[in-house]
């Protein structure tokens, strides 16, 4: 059975959160719910860039999430 949106969310930033790297590609949150298909995940994933829990960070050549607490920006 597949989580509900908020269980969902509630998983991918836990997830986000405990990660030992701070930056996720999109297949990383796919194990949060293993019976949701992949655009489902990428969904909620994208609202919660908007709602401000995740954030986008690009290395130059590939897009990933991570939690805006833990990336170090080197200005």
């Amino acid at each position: 059975m597949a989580l509900s949106i908020e269980e969902l969310e509630a998983a991918i930033i836990e997830k986000a959160k405990k990660s030992p790297k701070p930056q996720l590609y999109i297949k990383d949150f796919y194990a949060c719910d293993p019976d949701a298909k992949p655009r489902e995940i990428k969904k909620v994933a994208n609202a919660l860039v908007t709602k401000g829990e995740l954030m986008f960070w690009s290395s130059g050549s590939t897009t990933m999430y991570a939690r805006p607490d833990r990336i170090q920006n080197d200005d």
